[in-house]
């Protein structure tokens, strides 16, 4: 029923209307979810939820409780070299997690904007070393949060900040009534929320741009599935470093620039070659260009233009009207940007 009616939130005619479209989905699934287990609870217990299937969180009824819960770290773990196996694995997994999170929010965002992925990994350090002293467990950016927070029309950091308050509002004074909340509402929302960011639309997409774009993305995926999030990025890691030797990876582009009175020309001119690990350089010469400037993209060259570079290519030309900068795309072939709302 969760994913009826989240589904059922999707429909146009309620996305069209003013009130119900400020109401998400998913709250909607979860309250009702909550409502009729306890329906069940009080005429049909044979099929209330058993508490091992409810969300378990430790209720604070006063100020001693709250103590208890916060809890210093063990010092005698700091001896033991399992700990800092643990600690390293987390710390890797949490910053892929993070780091793949903001790659997804970020084509989220109407206005294409690009986060800074070393101020986040630095925040999320300094976090996860100030919780688990607290008795707190690791951090990491997540999609469900940024999605959520996109679909509500939020704008700036702010609603970070606003989201992380409302958290844990909620843990100190609605412990009661979130304990009420069945894991499989919540199953329901990660299962259309993973499907939104991985429709079939994709496998179609990525397989029509070639072997060399598809089965790094597809062993990926694999290896995801059948291993854990570390081993499977390594994996395709390790896949897409080999494409990347058999295309003979040179350099991304030739950067030229002619002073005019009115605007400034400036040519970059792609290489033979331009593949994934060229999009950061590329991406932050496309951030640093001067206002009011003319830019011609040129891909005469290029036998081979990754994807990802193209995409942020097309980004970049999407925005690029509120610097008052004219983009003009030479010699590239246009591809369709997937669409990943």
């Amino acid at each position: 029923m969760s994913l009826a009616i989240i589904l059922l939130w999707d429909n146009p005619k309620i996305k069209n209307n003013k009130f119900l479209k400020l109401i998400p989905g998913a709250l909607v699934a979860v309250l009702m979810a909550i409502l009729i287990n306890m329906l069940f609870i009080n005429f049909l217990p044979a099929l209330a939820i058993a508490p091992t299937h409810l969300v378990n969180l430790p209720v604070l009824g006063s100020i001693s409780d709250f103590k208890s819960e916060v809890k210093f770290m063990d010092i005698s773990g700091l001896t033991s070299p399992a700990t800092y196996i643990v600690a390293f694995t987390i710390a890797i997994v949490a910053s892929l997690e993070t780091l793949l999170s903001i790659e997804a929010i970020d084509k989220l965002d109407p206005h294409k904007r690009r986060s800074d992925t070393n101020r986040e990994l630095k925040a999320q350090g300094v976090g996860n070393i100030i919780a688990p002293l607290l008795g707190g467990l690791p951090m990491t950016a997540v999609i469900v949060r940024g999605s959520t927070n996109v679909s509500a029309g939020a704008q700036t950091r702010v609603s970070s900040f606003v989201h992380g308050l409302f958290l844990a509002l909620s843990v100190m004074f609605l412990a009661g009534l979130m304990n009420q909340i069945p894991l499989s509402a919540l199953a329901a929302v990660l299962l259309v929320v993973g499907f939104k960011l991985t429709k079939p639309a994709l496998y179609k997409t990525q397989f029509k741009l070639g072997l060399d774009q598809f089965i790094p993305f597809i062993v990926t995926v694999l290896a995801i599935l059948f291993t854990d999030l570390l081993i499977g990025i390594c994996v395709g890691l390790v896949v897409g470093v080999f494409f990347i030797l058999k295309a003979n990876y040179k350099s991304p582009y030739f950067y030229h620039k002619e002073e005019h009175r009115d605007k400034n020309l400036i040519r970059i001119k792609l290489s033979e070659h331009v593949s994934f690990l060229n999009k950061a350089s590329i991406i932050l010469t496309l951030d640093h260009l001067p206002e009011n400037s003319h830019v011609i993209i040129d891909g005469e060259n290029s036998a081979y233009i990754d994807y990802d570079v193209l995409e942020a290519i097309h980004e970049f030309k999407k925005t690029a009207h509120e610097r008052n900068i004219k983009v003009e795309l030479v010699n590239i072939d246009e591809v369709e940007v997937m669409d990943m709302h």
